[in-house]
């Protein structure tokens, strides 16, 4: 077992995750990503400085790559390891991890992406991934792999070959993130694959998504916003951090019933982070209205990243929007409250004016916005969600649940 960790971002050393002589994790940037003045800092919540960071300042960060709950605790029971031993477990799964990050043991170098070879998987050992997930998530300690992704949902790093499911080679970038269905929860395939569906739909920036099935299996292949392809066609990683992370707020506490982030912090980090805040503000309204409409009361602050592309930082595509409260099982109030109400019945136009006030936000736009969400959502459904395709029972009640929320929220205005 090592005691260090290098982090490396594309082929370059940033620094260094170690055990200091009591246990106690710590981070501290290597002196030559310090001094290279583009050199970006990992998180808004890690500037860039010669002093070391102590656990409780890098904890939320780097903790934030890993698996929550569930999903945690069974990797760590396959490992053989403490699920709180966040070090150990970054140690086995840090390899190919949410944003342009590579943690390896010290000594360790990435693979080259010319000694990678994926493995294609045909559909009777793509049923059997799908049966072995639950059992061992991420396929954590299996044939090299060191895979994570943040999140309470079982989801698996994949790539995408002449359009067949791969398993990467260890250390290879993944094109796509493969999410099954959630066994507990009747049609969250079809769920998620239509709120992202109507979230393009209706022009919001969301990552691409595709639903399939294999045998009697449904499944989601969502492309990876913080992966693109570079000039010789290969593969590259882009930095990203959920805003839990950037907030410096670990994952236990990404509800704001928990201490967490509301949305007033949220858009005064888009404030502070984004390279053009009035273009990301309004995006993330649109986020919070949406999220509204369909009715995903788990949007909480790791639902939300800052993405580094192109020299610039910005708010990443929508991801895992999904209507809960089609579950009467899961809690229908907000993760985030909005002008201090949990619930979509509960909000009054007072309601959205003090969200306004709190957010920084003109009361007028944030009204005149709603409205122009409710009626594109409406027209949404009335003109590209009526095929066959879509009267099959997994949409039917779905589709049925945000026509009707966004009719009561654009009647309220």
């Amino acid at each position: 077992m090592s005691s260090r960790l290098t982090v490396w971002w594309d082929g370059r050393v940033v620094g260094a995750l170690y055990l200091d002589p009591f246990g106690e994790t710590q981070f501290a940037y290597d002196p030559g990503w310090l001094t290279e003045p583009r050199a970006p800092a990992l998180s808004f919540s890690l500037p860039k400085q010669v002093e070391p960071f102590h656990r409780r300042e890098c904890q939320p960060f780097f903790g934030g790559i890993l698996p929550e709950e569930s999903q945690r605790t069974a990797i760590a029971r396959a490992l053989g390891v403490s699920a709180d031993n966040e070090f150990r477990l970054l140690e086995h799964l840090g390899g190919e991890v949410a944003g342009a990050l590579t943690l390896l043991p010290e000594g360790e170098a990435p693979t080259p992406p010319s000694a990678a070879a994926p493995k294609p998987l045909d559909d009777d050992r793509l049923i059997q991934l799908l049966d072995h997930l639950p059992m061992r998530p991420m396929l954590a300690g299996e044939d090299g792999l060191r895979l994570s992704l943040a999140g309470a949902q079982s989801k698996l790093p994949v790539l995408l070959i002449d359009r067949q499911v791969a398993l990467p080679a260890p250390g290879q970038p993944t094109s796509h993130i493969l999410k099954p269905p959630i066994t507990r929860f009747p049609w969250t395939t079809e769920n998620e694959y239509f709120c992202m569906s109507l979230a393009r739909a209706i022009g919001l920036d969301v990552a691409p998504v595709e639903m399939r099935t294999v045998g009697d299996r449904s499944f989601l292949l969502i492309s990876r916003y913080d992966r693109t392809i570079g000039p010789s066609g290969e593969l590259v990683r882009l930095h990203q951090e959920d805003f839990a992370q950037a907030l410096g707020v670990p994952s236990h506490r990404k509800y704001a019933s928990e201490g967490g982030p509301n949305f007033p912090d949220c858009f005064a980090l888009l404030r502070r982070a984004a390279t053009r805040p009035p273009r990301d503000i309004l995006r993330l309204l649109d986020a919070a209205i949406f999220n509204l409409i369909i009715g995903n009361a788990d949007a909480h602050a790791k639902n939300f990243s800052l993405l580094h592309k192109d020299g610039a930082i910005e708010l990443a595509p929508l991801y895992d929007l999904l209507s809960t409260t089609l579950y009467p099982e899961l809690s229908p109030k907000l993760a985030m409250k909005i002008g201090g109400k949990h619930l979509l019945n509960e909000l009054e136009p007072r309601h959205w004016d003090k969200f306004a006030v709190d957010c920084g936000l003109g009361a007028p736009f944030v009204r005149t916005r709603i409205r122009q969400l409710c009626e594109a959502v409406i027209a949404g459904l009335d003109n590209e969600f009526t095929g066959p395709t879509w009267a099959a029972d997994g949409f039917v009640p779905v589709i049925a649940l945000v026509r009707e929320r966004a009719g009561l929220l654009g009647g309220k205005l």
